[in-house]
């Protein structure tokens, strides 16, 4: 067992996990935090997209003991004092949702994306969600809330 530390949405976290525990699995199981979604496995859906020193990275891919020290934001920290993230509630106002599987991970990539990339336009936005699947949505209002969310962030 290995005890893994580090600080999850503001707040220190700290647990005695096996040294193979996958960070979706540290976030999920050890903190409760379960708006971080286990999809694929490998790498290949982006339900497990969360931000690890300020990155978007999918927790399905790297090892709990890999984020040792280091700050992580789950879709639960981006709301601040109940008010929802700009990409939130773009999503909300957009319906960039519909089984809402997908929905964490899509949220934490368009924060990063918009982070990196504030100047955006639709070819842009669908290109990098390239790593983030949607089976219900055909992506239009993902990225029309993506869009929004940029120009309100700005």
């Amino acid at each position: 067992m290995t005890v893994v530390s580090m600080t999850v949405n503001g707040k220190p976290a700290s647990a005695d996990v096996e040294a193979r525990t996958l960070l979706v699995h540290f976030i999920r199981d050890e903190l409760g935090l379960t708006g971080t979604h286990v999809g694929c496995d490998t790498s290949q859906c982006g339900a497990c997209v969360v931000h690890v020193g300020g990155r978007a990275v999918k927790s399905c891919t790297m090892l709990a003991a890999q984020a040792e020290g280091a700050d992580v934001v789950t879709v639960e920290g981006l709301a601040i004092n109940g008010e929802l993230h700009p990409v939130q509630q773009a999503f909300k106002e957009h319906h960039g949702l519909q089984c809402g599987f997908c929905t964490p991970g899509m949220i934490m990539t368009a924060v990063d994306l918009i982070r990196r990339k504030p100047e955006l336009d639709e070819h842009t936005v669908r290109e990098e969600l390239e790593g983030n699947l949607c089976r219900c949505t055909g992506y239009h209002n993902i990225v029309k809330a993506i869009l929004a969310a940029s120009q309100e962030m700005r």
